[in-house]
Formats: C-alpha cells, structure tokens, sequence
C-alpha cells in the first residue's frame, strides 16, 4: 500500500511467548513472513526482454531509412532507434511487432492469441520500462510480502490479460505493449483489498482518498495521446475483481480458533459481505471474460456497441487531435 496510510493499528501484547497485534486484526504467522522474490523475478525478466529486444532490432543495420542516426550509437547494436521514430529510447515497433506486441490483425485473423500475454513483457523503451518497473517495484513488493507470490501473481498476469483484451476490442490501429495494465490490475487489487477488509484498518478515510487519488491520477495521465488507456481501465477492472476472489483476510477471532475442536467453533472465516463480493466478482469475471473473448475473436469492434468510449483512452484538444493511431 502507497506510504503508511493504509497501515494498521499498532501496539502488541504478549501471550505466553507470543507477541500478537492489538489491532482489529491478527495477521497469520505465516502471511506475516513471506518475502518478495516473484516482483523481482519479474523485473529482471522485463530488462532481460528488454535487452534481447534491443539486440534483435540492431539499429545500425536494419534502419536504413535513417543510418549513421541511431541514438548513443556506441552501444553498437543496442543502439537506439532515431528518436523521430521511438522518442522513449527503444526499438522499431517492426522489431516490436515481430517478438509478440499487441496487433489486432494478427491475433483475430491470424489467429495470434499468444500476443494478449507476450505483449505485456516487451516496453516500447528505456523510459517505458524504467518508469513500469520502478511502478512495480513500489506497488508489488509489498503486496506479495502481505498475500505472497501465487496470489500477487495471479492478479498481475490475469489483469494484464483483461486489459489486453480490452485494449484489442477498441484499437485496431497500434501495437500495445507493456506491463500497465498488470499494474493497473495490483492497483485495482489494491483497492478491492482495503473494500473487503474494511475492518482492519484504522484511517480509512486517509486510506481511500489516497488510493483513490492515484488512481484518478493515472488513468487521467491515459487520456493523452499515445497512451492506451484501455489497457489500464481493462487491467484496473480486472485486478479490482480478482482483488474480492484473492485477496479477503479471516475475520478478527478466527485465527485463536485453529485450536479448537471444530464442532465447537462459533466464527466462520470470512465475514457474510466478503463471501458475496466473492461470488459476485467471480460471476462477473467469468462473464466478462467469456463475452470479451467471444467478442474478440468475431472481430467485433468494440467502438461500434459504445460510441463515446473512445474518449476513455484520448480526449481531443486544441493542442492535439486524436486519430487512433
């Protein structure tokens, strides 16, 4: 979570040779020593992409449209591409488009669905992944250090997914590509996390207004140009979701009942409320994964059913016009 405003109540007590949080909640031995290695693993395989990238695109050789222009050309072939074609110091989107970015012909009529995943591990430059990683890095370490890697990984690939989905339902004409909508997808999470374990936290107010903010924040960054803000809206919705599915914690008073006969225990684990936000969330993603696919693979345009949705993604101004590419 963002900073300390969504941290809990402090203060311990003993009992016996225990310590345990005077809280409204007692975290799990177990939840409370898990160590983040999947968000570094991941990091590491964005750059090692990254690089093998870089190397396959060879600017001093394969751009002849503009040779001896490839930016800090002492990196032999990881060179840059000319900042006209790729100002974010990175590859063509040829080189792009041939190692898995998103390209709606591609995945509907050749029928290329392996690019809704391999998209999200290739940046379009150095800036692209320095700013995602250093995103994940901030958002996914802590995480996984209070849900452990198999939740946190679950919610990062599947809400990178969604938005990859949405994101081929309204533009035909780029090739996508990054990790936002996973991010968006732990941000989502984030949030569905503070919703169905509302009782843990003290400042709730605090808690919202600052997730909210971000929140606001980035997907308002997503109506420039350029941005593929439906990425990020399908990847937010999507981690808000499994956010409900993955992420609920027992119930204060659950946890000192381990060790109780179980035809005597009075709680059940989960409070009545995060059971039907489980239900509904599940309901609602199977559905809307099923109808997005089918959708998808019909070749419907997703413009076509919502005409003012493509403001979602870029708002016209005097300063720039927005033509879908």
């Amino acid at each position: 979570m963002p900073g300390e405003d969504l941290e809990r109540g402090g203060g311990t007590k003993n009992r016996g040779n225990d310590r345990y949080p005077t809280s409204s909640y007692v975290i799990a031995d177990s939840e409370s020593q898990w160590t983040s290695w999947l968000v570094p693993m991941i990091v590491v395989a964005n750059i090692a992409v990254f690089i093998v990238l870089m190397y396959i695109n060879n600017c001093p050789k394969n751009n002849l449209g503009f040779e001896g222009k490839c930016v800090a050309k002492f990196l032999g072939r990881f060179s840059f591409e000319p900042l006209r074609e790729n100002p974010l110091f990175g590859p063509s989107s040829s080189t792009l488009e041939k190692l898995g970015a998103l390209k709606w012909v591609e995945v509907v009529q050749k029928h290329q669905a392996w690019r809704l995943v391999t998209c999200i591990w290739l940046h379009a430059g150095v800036i692209h992944l320095a700013a995602n990683m250093l995103s994940l890095v901030f958002i996914g370490i802590r995480l996984e250090q209070q849900f452990g890697f198999v939740r946190i990984g679950l919610i990062y690939l599947l809400s990178g997914l969604g938005g990859s989905i949405l994101s081929s339902l309204f533009i035909r004409n780029n090739i996508p590509v990054g990790a936002s909508g996973a991010l968006f997808g732990l941000l989502g999470a984030m949030l569905s996390e503070l919703i169905t374990n509302w009782t843990i936290y003290t400042n709730k107010a605090a808690a919202v207004i600052t997730l909210l903010l971000i929140i606001v924040i980035n997907l308002g960054i997503g109506i420039l140009p350029h941005v593929d803000n439906f990425a990020h809206i399908g990847g937010f919705l999507s981690g808000f979701l499994f956010g409900f599915i993955f992420l609920p914690r027992p119930q204060f008073g659950w946890l000192e009942q381990r060790h109780v006969p179980a035809g005597i225990r009075l709680k059940s684990k989960y409070k009545g409320y995060q059971y039907v936000l489980w239900l509904v969330s599940l309901v609602l993603l199977i559905a809307g994964f099923t109808v997005a696919l089918v959708m998808l693979f019909r070749g419907e345009n997703g413009n076509d059913h919502c005409n003012w949705c493509h403001y979602l993604s870029c708002v016209p101004t005097s300063r720039w016009k927005c033509d879908g590419n």
